[in-house]
């Protein structure tokens, strides 16, 4: 990241809201260098990006929920939660979050852990402007069907918490490829309560079809056994 190219730090007042900028692709920085924060927050302003700051991992993790989807340029070195430990508690909510690990020069085997953690990407230190406006232009282009994935992943769900404990366990043997007698076996039911139960989930996920309901399971985290 080129320093030099930032305006005087007397010109800086650390924004906590939005920058006044008009665009609606929002970045937050999470670091706890102050001036690595300035820069970049000048850098993605002029850039025409909205900026949001913050000087810890627990000041943005407390924040999180309420901010809307954004990308995050998170650094890896951090007091108390660093930058690994943001990401963990971020969990899924990085799906709507693409982040890209900033971190140190060497540190290439822990950005790889980052990302086998769920970051989207990772910047070694020092990077140049330019490298940075590409990465976030990519991840802005793939952001809306990345969000559209976890509002489908939230809904289907709430349609399944809605099925009952017998429903559930049903959906769950469907999942695992069992036929309606094979999960009468394995419920300790008859093939005609599986068939009623069978009604009454897929009325319940407003499936159309087998292949409909387990679509709908494996996007609420139901996984075969």
């Amino acid at each position: 990241m080129n320093v030099s190219s930032t305006v005087r730090a007397t010109q800086f007042t650390e924004d906590i809201e939005s920058s006044e900028s008009s665009a609606s692709q929002q970045v937050y920085i999470v670091d706890d260098d102050s001036m690595v924060r300035r820069a970049l927050y000048f850098l993605l302003a002029s850039a025409g990006f909205a900026a949001r700051s913050f000087a810890s991992g627990e000041d943005f993790l407390a924040e999180l929920d309420y901010l809307e989807p954004g990308c995050v340029l998170l650094d890896l070195r951090m007091p108390k939660i660093d930058g690994l430990n943001v990401l963990e508690s971020m969990g899924s909510r990085s799906r709507r979050f693409p982040v890209v690990m900033i971190t140190g020069h060497g540190e290439i085997d822990v950005a790889v852990r980052a990302m086998k953690m769920g970051a989207t990407d990772f910047l070694e230190k020092p990077f140049t402007d330019e490298a940075l406006i590409s990465v976030l232009t990519s991840l802005f282009q793939s952001l809306p069907a990345a969000a559209a994935a976890d509002t489908a992943a939230a809904e289907a769900a709430r349609l399944v918490a809605s099925l009952t404990r017998r429903e559930r366990e049903l959906l769950e043997g469907i999942v695992a490829g069992l036929s309606n007698k094979g999960a009468a076996q394995s419920m300790g039911i008859s093939i005609r309560t599986v068939e009623i139960h069978r009604s009454n989930l897929m009325r319940s996920l407003g499936a159309k079809s087998v292949a409909d309901a387990v679509r709908l399971a494996l996007l609420a985290g139901i996984k075969p056994h």
